[in-house]
């Protein structure tokens, strides 16, 4: 099956990412990484909001506890009040190593599940120095047994948590493991890497299928439990990031995009690289789980 995603808006983001659906609000939240950006959009008026962040924003969650959210900055993790404004750090992550948080999402007991990358310097070729974490309610801070890796993604968890995908995006190799106190089992679930682009952020749906952003390929595609592809979503820009399924029955699948990296021919080519895309599909989507911490 193969379907085309429309435009929502065009945001221009250089690096949209971590796009959340709320279900309380009906609305969608992501981040513009490297303008260290909060964005949020609500599909019943097409209204948005940004709020400028203290440094790159590049993973979120929202938690229990209504207006507060949980955010991988750069250097660490920190509660974020979307009213207030109030910001409370939690802990620094990997103090003293070139990499930043990057992908992140709340399994299905309300823990945050978070990777880095290498953030390589002027002449060095990028390498595996990051790792994957677990952040708990009581905000302990846990390092998963799944690293090393250069660029953490697709992270994501099967309906009923037992399974965990994730990926290092330069391996070109989407992984699972089995998931619980330890994670164990570690196995190749999706291999792209004889295709001339990198898997991304994911979103698993009620039936076990994982969808994936496809960068540097302009698709997003889902794979059944077993790891075949079953549905091919165009999008009209090659750099999509990640997906989240959103709307009122959890039915329509959103997709954020990158301009970073693409010249001046190709962005004439993709005018709306960068922005958020979406369509309906025949699949339902999960209910966002929330962060089970909160602000003492």
């Amino acid at each position: 099956m193969t379907l085309n995603a429309a435009l929502v808006l065009d945001a221009c983001n250089t690096l949209g990412e971590g796009v959340t659906w709320c279900a309380r609000e009906q609305a969608l939240y992501w981040t513009d990484i490297h303008q260290s950006t909060l964005w949020r959009f609500r599909p019943a008026d097409n209204s948005t909001r940004q709020w400028p962040m203290p440094e790159r924003l590049a993973s979120l969650a929202l938690c229990e506890k209504d207006g507060w959210m949980l955010l991988g900055l750069a250097s660490g993790l920190a509660f974020f009040h979307r009213d207030t404004g109030e910001l409370i750090r939690i802990a620094e992550v990997e103090a003293g190593l070139p990499t930043r948080i990057n992908d992140g999402a709340c399994d299905r007991q309300g823990r945050f599940v978070f990777g880095t990358l290498h953030e390589p310097s002027a002449g060095e070729t990028r390498r595996a120095a990051g790792s994957f974490y677990r952040l708990h309610a009581d905000l302990a801070l846990e390092q998963l047994a799944l690293g090393p890796v250069a660029i953490s993604n697709s992270i994501a968890f099967s309906p009923d948590g037992s399974t965990m995908y994730y990926c290092d995006s330069t391996s070109g190799v989407v992984r699972c493991c089995a998931y619980g106190d330890q994670v164990t089992d570690m196995r190749v679930h999706v291999d792209v890497s004889h295709l001339k682009g990198d898997p991304d952020g994911s979103a698993v749906d009620t039936e076990g299928g994982l969808w994936n952003a496809q960068w540097g390929l302009g698709r997003v595609v889902r794979y059944d439990r077993d790891g075949n592809e079953d549905v091919v979503i165009a999008v009209p820009t090659r750099q999509p990031t990640r997906v989240a399924f959103g709307g009122e029955h959890l039915n329509r699948l959103y997709i954020t995009s990158a301009r970073d990296g693409l010249s001046a021919e190709a962005l004439a080519d993709e005018p709306h690289a960068g922005g958020l895309f979406a369509v309906d599909v025949p699949f339902t989507g999960l209910p966002e789980p929330r962060f089970a911490g909160h602000p003492a």
